[in-house]
């Protein structure tokens, strides 16, 4: 479990309470072993303490502390590069989605690559709701990748999408369309989602659309220009190369 932290010291006692009751329950159910990877993305409120504090208390969880803020996308990657499983599943850290969701996404990632939630209903304040439609209608309209709720950070990828994807600056936006771009089958399943307790959200209208554009027409760029190929038939060098004496 890869989770980004960027000042979010009121919600990880609670959060770390959920994901251990929730993965603790599917390691029981899949005898699958769990780890929990927080990504200290350059917190100033005490959340870099407070993980190294619960780290010492829960051996399930590793810590990872940037330098400063460097974002989410930065976080996800320090995290995937540092996951040990051959499922990895993502969350934020604001406490706006159920942990014990991961087992309603779990029997899709038998069928797809990339499982990623969609929030039934969204409680978030009415900014965030209409920016995450406008940067929804645009991102559809120029990139067709079929997914409703990229904003969704709860998702399992299988290790070979985290492998592949490129990644840089704000692309954690478009994981869905990245994976499909590579050829790897994406999903949605419905999740819950609830309003934000503690703390403040570090998104609106002006990094989502104003940024977001600019990363759009990236993506859309390296869509027109990804190498796509299959190889049917490897050469067997060692059969077909003759010694070197030979006439």
């Amino acid at each position: 479990m890869v989770i980004p932290i960027k000042d979010e010291r009121d919600n990880l006692q609670p959060l770390t309470t959920q994901l251990t009751k929730a993965l603790g329950s599917l390691e029981q159910s899949h005898d699958a072993p769990f780890e929990i990877l927080y990504v200290d993305d350059g917190s100033t409120d005490g959340s870099s303490a407070l993980l190294d504090e619960i780290r010492r208390h829960t051996p399930e969880i590793r810590v990872i502390h940037f330098d400063r803020n460097h974002g989410q996308t930065a976080a996800f990657a320090a995290g995937f590069r540092h996951a040990r499983g051959e499922l990895i599943a993502t969350l934020d850290g604001d406490l706006q989605y159920d942990p014990a969701d991961i087992a309603l996404l779990l029997p899709s990632i038998k069928d797809y690559d990339l499982v990623c939630g969609r929030r039934r209903q969204r409680l978030d304040t009415f900014v965030r709701r209409l920016s995450s439609r406008l940067a929804y209608l645009i991102r559809n309209a120029v990139l067709r990748d079929g997914i409703h709720d990229s904003g969704c950070s709860l998702k399992i990828f299988r290790r070979p999408v985290i492998e592949r994807i490129p990644l840089f600056h704000n692309m954690h936006r478009f994981f869905p369309a990245l994976a499909r771009m590579h050829g790897f089958s994406v999903t949605e399943v419905p999740v819950q989602h609830f309003p934000r307790a503690h703390g403040r959200s570090k998104y609106g209208i002006g990094n989502r659309l104003g940024a977001g554009l600019y990363d759009l027409l990236a993506v859309k760029w390296m869509q027109a220009r990804c190498l796509r190929y299959e190889i049917v038939h490897e050469p067997n060098d060692s059969a077909n190369t003759a010694p070197r004496d030979s006439p």
